[in-house]
């Protein structure tokens, strides 16, 4: 009996009748075949320029419907999914002190867990196949990621200040290391050392940071220049806006991700340029916390990586990256009275492989192509608030939702097929998420 395993046995063959590769020059095929084996993709092309058929254990046909790069959330705080709602209308700085920090207090590895899996949950269904994430307990979101299949970025939230997690500055450091070790080198789980803010750690402790992400490789982030109320604290302080003073300090970097920059000048946006910093772009958090508008075209003019995120569901309040694209469309659009700002093709590259990038997995991640991770997506494009159909990157952005997403696959497994959840319990999650949601009120004045 012959055991051997032919190179024409697959795992998974997908039928698209419209596939979007993100590829340049040759980014949509039209009637073709994916073939994937173990957790990457080994062969996508037309139907016809198959020379021999695939064998494969679970063959998807996308009839009506279009295959594309999972959508790639650059920031968010997953476990914020447990806050939706709770402290809405409010700036920026009395969101955070009065309401945000004060419930953060309160949070265990219980409610990181499973508000991590709610928000998994949601990116799943909303075609998200990899976050970055910034957040307390990290530990329990990366596990929560890897329960769900879901590639992901984590990094323990760092302050001068006691965290629930972390006591000073030496056991942040301590935790941090202990995260990078355990989970550096998985298939999905990619490490990161991630200070809060300029304004929420000091210069030196910045600097300890900086030097834990370059002893390991992994990359540095940090929320930078997000108001105005922000780059004042810190010139109050320092003498310097946060983009200077980090330059000052030697902290700005390759592997540094600066997340929102909506407050930047000519020469900060050329600072950031000549070190080679990636920026993280979430519109509609700055939009609803009244922060101002990032001048991202300006950042992509000078070459700089630009990615998407949603941010948490407390400043958002969805992780619906579809809708993140169309509001990063429309508001640099009204912002610069410019109709042709951010066309809708940028958008979706930011989208995919601009993400890729900025977190440095677009080796892996971020297109359609021979080699990669199969970490793909399936829009059903039956239905009449798609058709009729134009110009893809068209519909992507100002046409599709979250909800017309039908199939994921990430790492080459099933996660998600026709709107089934395959990883996670959804509404076993739910209600836990309600029951700490109730003592989440409890420790609020929430009238």
């Amino acid at each position: 009996m012959n055991n051997r395993v032919s190179d024409r046995d697959v795992d998974l063959l997908i039928h698209g009748e419209t596939i979007l590769t993100m590829v340049p020059g040759r980014e949509i095929i039209n009637n073709g075949v994916i073939a994937i084996k173990d957790d990457s993709i080994v062969f996508i092309g037309k139907e016809g320029h198959l020379e021999k058929p695939f064998n494969a254990e679970e063959t998807i046909t996308a009839d009506k419907s279009l295959v594309m790069p999972g959508l790639i959330n650059s920031h968010t705080h997953a476990a914020m999914t447990c806050f939706r709602g709770m402290a809405d209308d409010l700036p920026l700085m009395e969101w955070l002190n009065e309401y945000i920090f004060p419930v953060e207090s309160k949070a265990d590895g219980e409610l990181v867990y499973y508000g991590s899996l709610l928000a998994c949950a949601e990116m799943i269904l909303s075609g998200t196949t990899t976050f970055c994430d910034m957040y307390l307990f990290e530990d329990k979101v990366a596990e929560a990621a890897k329960v769900a299949g879901v590639r992901a970025v984590v990094g323990e939230v760092l302050f001068d200040f006691p965290s629930p997690n972390v006591k000073s500055h030496k056991e942040g450091l301590e935790y941090t290391e202990w995260l990078i070790n355990k989970w550096i080198g998985d298939p999905l789980i990619t490490p990161a050392v991630e200070p809060h803010a300029v304004y929420t750690c000091s210069p030196e402790f910045l600097m300890d940071t900086k030097k834990l992400s370059d002893k390991y490789g992994v990359p540095l982030i940090i929320h930078l220049s997000e108001s105005e109320s922000e780059v004042t604290e810190v010139k109050k302080k320092y003498g310097k806006s946060p983009v200077y003073l980090l330059d000052s300090i030697g902290f700005l970097g390759k592997n540094l991700i600066a997340d929102h920059c909506v407050c930047l000048t000519e020469d900060e946006m050329d600072i950031l340029k000549e070190h080679g910093v990636k920026v993280a772009h979430n519109p509609e958090s700055n939009m609803k916390l009244a922060s101002g508008v990032a001048p991202i075209p300006e950042l992509m003019s000078r070459g700089i990586a630009v990615g998407l995120g949603t941010d948490g569901c407390a400043s958002n309040n969805n992780l619906d990256m579809f809708q993140e694209m169309d509001t990063a469309a429309k508001i640099h659009k009204v912002y610069r009275r410019d109709p042709t700002v951010m066309n809708a093709r940028e958008v979706v590259e930011m989208a995919t492989i601009g993400s890729a990038r900025v977190l440095g997995l677009n080796d892996k991640v971020g297109t359609l192509e021979v080699g990669k991770k199969a970490d793909l997506i399936i829009i059903n494009m039956d239905k009449p608030h798609l058709t009729p159909l134009y110009n893809i990157y068209s519909h992507l952005v100002y046409a599709v939702n979250g909800a017309d997403v039908t199939t994921a696959i990430i790492n080459g497994k099933l996660v998600m097929k026709d709107r089934r959840l395959l990883t996670i319990d959804e509404d076993e999650v739910m209600e836990r998420v309600r029951q700490i949601a109730l003592r989440v009120k409890g420790s609020l004045d929430l009238s």
